[in-house]
């Protein structure tokens, strides 16, 4: 028997005899938190980080498979039999729709990439995966992180069992010249920076953005240190405030420093699964002693860990690509107005209930788009705070310690607001504000 008292036969296994990485708390946490938001299912969340659901809509699937078969058809000069195989069989490793996402990130990005370059992915967590198991060679290699950071990116590098050295963030982003400082303290204590991680437009889980001044100062820093950067841009369409978009870290790119990390999950919709790594570096040592595109590479770890990705899947979202020109800007307006809407509305109902210069130990921060708020409180915002929360006024958000690879993010949380309407905006503030000051209260009493 072991502790929960479940009988272990002797083919059973202890954790001590599986991979490190299993009894690590990055790779438990989305799980626990999925776990107290099923516990609680009438709790308002404003945990979720999920896109919303406002217009999906069943019968889209069938119009864009049949959209995708029309483009074979017309612009690629498929039979009957040939549209047939691509749908049913297994298809290209590197993917089937490259040249589609490629005029997409013409259109939309102002990145011009050889569709060759791109390597379709079963969500941006495997491209995430790709590059960091291409790049750590061994021991040495390290992969630096902005903290608080995405979790995901976290689990993938023990996976790869590829260490992690934290960059500071600020209000304004990136700190750059703690990125500067720890580059080289990986190198003194004897190790190798292979990459440095980071979303700069609305990250998760800060909202955080750099301005296009710290864009160009992060490239030249790369090309200094020689440097690779992985972009990820899952928000970057997502701006609430009107203005110009700034150009991704890609599009500045005239050096082949950054792999960018895309993903359809939030402007197409998740349950395609579709993601893609732009990564056109070039790999010297090639067996006729020239080079190949990095994304080749990448592909030979793809096609023994996920063979390929779904073709119906890939043929569904650029079915979508293609009703919109090939434009996630024009597929998404609707979502953006109300991601821009959700985002006022927290912004405003936070300043109604903590009024600036009251003494309630409450701030947050305004970033200028995407999904995510951090709120610092004066109590200590963890695991045991969010169920007691979700259990006693019904509201769900995130403790901000998950985003960090050890200490920090102790007294902040993360809220959301992709997936909520106005009037639940509006209630779960208030529930929110209850539980700030009950928690509040309790924390003065143990003073």
């Amino acid at each position: 028997m072991n502790d929960s008292g479940v009988e272990l036969l002797a083919a059973d296994l202890s954790t001590d005899r599986l991979h490190a990485a299993l009894r690590d708390p990055a790779l438990a946490s989305m799980n626990f938190l999925n776990q107290v938001a099923n516990r609680f299912p009438k709790a308002i969340s404003l945990a979720a980080g999920r896109p919303s659901e406002d217009f999906f809509d069943v019968d889209d699937l069938s119009r864009y498979l049949r959209i995708f078969c029309e483009y074979l058809t017309a612009e690629k000069g498929a039979d009957v039999e040939l549209v047939r195989r691509t749908l049913f069989q297994y298809g290209r490793t590197k993917g089937i729709i490259h040249e589609l996402l490629a005029r997409h990130l013409a259109c939309d990005e102002g990145i011009d990439v050889d569709p060759e370059s791109i390597v379709v992915t079963v969500g941006c967590q495997e491209a995430m995966f790709l590059v960091l198991r291409a790049l750590r060679m061994d021991e040495h290699d390290v992969v630096l992180t902005v903290s608080p950071g995405y979790v995901g990116l976290t689990g993938a590098a023990r996976l790869v069992e590829m260490s992690l050295w934290p960059v500071r963030e600020t209000k304004d982003g990136i700190d750059l010249d703690h990125l500067v400082e720890q580059i080289e303290a990986v190198r003194a204590a004897g190790k190798r920076p292979r990459a440095f991680y980071l979303v700069p437009d609305f990250a998760n889980p800060s909202g955080a953005s750099l301005d296009l001044k710290a864009r160009h100062q992060l490239l030249a820093i790369a090309a200094e240190h020689d440097l690779l950067i992985l972009e990820d841009n899952p928000y970057g369409l997502f701006q609430a405030e009107d203005g110009q978009r700034l150009p991704t870290l890609k599009a500045l790119d005239t050096s082949r420093r950054v792999i960018y990390l895309g993903s359809l999950a939030k402007t197409c919709f998740p349950g395609v699964r579709i993601g893609f790594v732009v990564a056109d570096q070039r790999v010297a040592g090639a067996d006729d002693g020239g080079s190949v595109l990095f994304a080749d590479e990448l592909s030979k770890i793809k096609s023994m860990l996920t063979v390929n990705t779904p073709p119906v899947a890939q043929a569904i979202a650029a079915g979508k690509l293609l009703e919109h020109g090939c434009s996630l800007t024009n597929a998404n307006v609707r979502e953006m107005q109300l991601y821009s809407r959700n985002l006022r509305l927290l912004l405003d109902g936070m300043d109604r209930r903590f009024p600036r210069g009251d003494n309630h130990q409450v701030s947050w921060n305004t970033p200028r788009g995407g999904f995510f708020v951090v709120v610092t409180v004066p109590f200590l915002a963890d695991n045991t705070a969010l169920e007691y929360g979700a259990s006693k006024y019904g509201v769900l958000w995130t403790p901000m310690s998950h985003f960090y690879d050890g200490c920090g993010g102790e007294n902040q949380l993360r809220l959301s607001v992709s997936v909520v309407s106005p009037d639940e905006i509006e209630a779960g503030l208030d529930r929110l504000a209850m539980l700030i000051a009950d928690l509040s209260a309790k924390e003065l009493c143990t003073q």
